[in-house]
């Protein structure tokens, strides 16, 4: 039987790794009266575009080096990575204009890709370059310098719908600003 009010029990993750970049500040910072952008809507976009090809690298916990075993033959890696630069007090937002833009509707935090929730954890997919031991180079991460990594998973396009996908026209409007990043 369904219970309207689980009683909430705490979890406990572990980093597998922790991701190395450039990164140094997050682009959207989650402020008590929603989200705003670090910089201008131009600086945003062009970082936006350039994670495509800059590389990154995701250290994996030396002890768990054999979790990749036989992951450079994947192309494509989804990473889920803990937004740790998000203070706890700023986790209680629970609606907001979507990357802090007011000509965008406010909508619930579910509804949007911010790391402003209740329990941080983004992901991404990326193209893998190479593996090195415990080391994976890869493109188009967005996390910043010295996200905690908690799960890679392999792409597989097929395990992901490709047809009759619906998204609203802001979110719409903010793919067509940044352009495709290329992940190819």
């Amino acid at each position: 039987m369904h219970n309207p009010r689980p009683e909430p029990r705490p979890i406990t993750l572990h980093p597998v790794g922790t991701v190395h970049n450039n990164i140094t500040k997050p682009t959207l910072v989650a402020g008590k009266d929603g989200l705003s952008l670090q910089g201008s809507h131009a600086a945003m976009v062009e970082r936006s575009r350039s994670t495509g090809t800059e590389v990154s690298e995701i250290v994996i916990r030396e002890d768990l080096e054999d979790i990749l075993t036989g992951i450079e033959e994947y192309s494509h890696l989804v990473v889920l990575y803990w937004a740790h630069a998000v203070p706890g007090e700023r986790r209680t937002l629970t609606r907001v204009h979507p990357m802090g833009r007011k000509d965008f509707p406010e909508v619930g935090i579910f509804s949007t890709c911010s790391p402003a929730r209740p329990n941080p954890v983004l992901t991404t997919v990326v193209r893998l370059v190479q593996r090195e031991g415990n080391v994976l180079r890869v493109t188009g991460l967005d996390a910043i310098n010295g996200s905690p990594v908690i799960d890679i998973k392999p792409y597989a396009s097929e395990f992901y719908p490709r047809e009759g996908v619906r998204i609203p026209a802001w979110m719409q409007q903010i793919h067509d600003e940044i352009g495709r990043r290329d992940r190819s």
